[in-house]
């Protein structure tokens, strides 16, 4: 139980900074200044923590009482600041980081709902907002459509399987730290699959004959 509570303590940081890196560098790519990167950095890397907390009623949330966690964060922001000259092909660079971010936070968000009880249906939408609750808030800020509902990505669709396969597999008692790497690794291998494949989610349905425009 130890070796499971680290490591996903572990991938909770790694997470909180490859999402506070996307965050920071949607904020170079709009020319904010220092101060309205950091915040971003802060809000993309904890903002699905935050949301999730107040669902399962863990409060007040770790997103602003873990000193480890803000300053993760905070330090995300710091490295872009300095570094983003030397970075190329930016929105890449986020889609990349958001992508590792949002499998990571699905696990642990999953995994934190089942463990304050809510059931397994609960612990799916929890893991869920834990996923997209960051890059949501990040993409409102800089004045974009949200990633999870922009030209019809694949974007919720693998944190929902994922959430799913990790409430069950907690249930079932077959929950372990490598079974959790697994289903991180296959929530961002379908992500970037889908993004280069350039697959996306079926539109509105249209009937099942074409619509007559006349007699």
């Amino acid at each position: 139980m130890e070796i499971l509570q680290d490591a996903m303590y572990g991938l909770e940081l790694a997470a909180i900074f490859f999402a506070g890196i996307s965050g920071a560098l949607a904020a170079v790519r709009k020319n904010f200044d220092i101060f309205s990167l950091l915040l971003l950095a802060w809000v993309t890397g904890l903002g699905g923590g935050l949301m999730r907390d107040v669902l399962i009623g863990a409060v007040p949330p770790v997103g602003i009482t873990s000193w480890r966690y803000v300053l993760t964060a905070l330090a995300a922001g710091v490295i872009v600041h300095f570094l983003h000259p030397r970075l190329a092909a930016l929105r890449r660079l986020i889609i990349v980081f958001d992508a590792g971010a949002l499998a990571m936070f699905v696990v642990i968000g999953t995994i934190k709902g089942m463990d304050y009880g809510v059931g397994p249906l609960a612990a799916v939408f929890v893991g869920l907002f834990t996923g997209i609750g960051g890059g949501l808030v990040r993409d409102l800020l800089v004045d974009e459509a949200p990633i999870v509902l922009r030209e019809r990505e694949l974007y919720a669709i693998p944190a929902t399987i994922g959430a799913v396969l990790t409430a069950v597999t907690v249930h079932y008692d077959l929950f372990n730290p490598w079974v959790g790497a697994g289903i991180a690794v296959a929530i961002l291998a379908m992500r970037l699959v889908s993004l280069k494949m350039n697959w996306q989610a079926p539109g509105p349905w249209q009937g099942f004959g074409r619509q007559r425009t006349g007699r």
